[in-house]
């Protein structure tokens, strides 16, 4: 068992939603070392629900891009709004401050826009917020980082982090177990070790490696950003002198990572990264690199969190559900991205 890109996702106005479409909460707000362009939000198929329809403005908040992933999900969420005719996009300076985000939902609320997708900070202190904006009216599309009151949102669409180690899990120990290796040193460059993000995904990994016999040997935090990751694998690097595969989180932090690795001059072992930057998937073309494969955490979910604003404002379905309603809740699946199917990805991949 390695990855899901089997899977038949939702229509979404006439787009694919699930098999390789959307990948942290993908990570934290942590300061990364450059900051990148985005991909744009990939455009799909054209559908019914695509038609011009009735006009409403759908208000944006979402944190300071300051890390290559939230970089890409403010341009996505632009990008698919800029598809339609019928769509006034209004957005909000970003911004990493708990109370500056809450006045500035606060400002969308009383523009009585017709929608808001909101990726918050903290989903605990901006739950009252979003239901502020429930409470008048106003449909709350959650993005990733989950609000904890459920009428404080009327969908939630993120990513699967408990799904992102499973598949890690099941690429390591297939190879693993390919090779014939036995008691192999698995080492594990999480992002924040306190956040439940990470928790789920060190979970996942932790699970699946279980059905092979195997475990994590060595696990350390690198706080999603590259000078963290620079120096969490020389340490690790430093601390083991044979290692059989690395999974790192965070493919932001894995810049570092490799740049740790490349200076130690070690190859004996693969890594497979996590989030689907482009810089990951460049690595991973080039078959040169200890970077194998790298496991899905897409960005593109703004764009679909922008579509589904469209449509429950708009008081449309989904085109290929029977129900009449958008659904509560949307999981996206984590794809397994290797050389053999990295082309078909890297229109998706944001800059790091």
């Amino acid at each position: 068992m390695t990855n899901n890109s089997g899977r038949r996702g939702f229509l979404l106005g006439g787009a694919v939603l699930g098999a390789g479409a959307l990948v942290s909460a993908c990570t934290s707000n942590e300061p990364a070392a450059a900051p990148a362009s985005a991909a744009a939000a990939p455009s799909g198929p054209a559908g019914a629900n695509d038609a011009p329809g009735t006009a409403v403005t759908i208000g944006f908040s979402a944190p300071a891009a300051d890390h290559g992933w939230i970089a890409a999900i403010a341009k996505n969420a632009q990008t698919a709004a800029g598809r339609y005719s019928d769509v006034t996009f209004k957005p909000v300076e970003p911004t990493n401050d708990i109370n500056q985000q809450i006045s500035a939902v606060e400002s969308l609320i009383q523009a009585k826009v017709n929608a808001l997708v909101i990726l918050p900070n903290d989903g605990q202190q901006l739950n009252q917020v979003a239901r502020a904006a429930m409470d008048a009216g106003i449909p709350v599309i959650n993005l990733d980082r989950v609000f904890p009151d459920k009428l404080s949102y009327r969908t939630w669409i993120g990513g699967d982090n408990y799904g992102m180690g499973v598949a890690a899990g099941h690429f390591i120990g297939d190879k693993l177990k390919s090779s014939g290796a036995s008691n192999p040193v698995i080492v594990e460059i999480q992002g924040i070790a306190t956040l439940p993000l990470t928790q789920d995904r060190s979970k996942g990994f932790a699970d699946a490696l279980k059905t092979y016999g195997f475990s994590v040997t060595a696990q350390q935090d690198a706080k999603f950003t590259v000078e963290s990751g620079t120096q969490v694998a020389a340490n690790l690097l430093q601390a083991h002198k044979k290692i059989d595969a690395i999974w790192n989180h965070d493919d932001d932090q894995g810049i570092g990572v490799l740049a740790a690795i490349k200076e130690a001059g070690r190859d004996e072992f693969f890594m497979v990264g996590g989030a689907g930057s482009a810089n990951a998937m460049r690595e991973i073309q080039s078959g040169s690199s200890v970077l194998q494969a790298t496991v899905t955490y897409s960005p593109t979910m703004a764009a679909s969190a922008i579509r589904l604003a469209r449509l429950i404002a708009q008081n449309k379905g989904m085109s290929d559900l029977m129900e009449n309603e958008v659904p509560q809740s949307i999981t996206l699946a984590s794809e397994t991205i290797t050389k053999d199917n990295v082309a078909r990805y890297l229109p998706l991949g944001f800059e790091s």
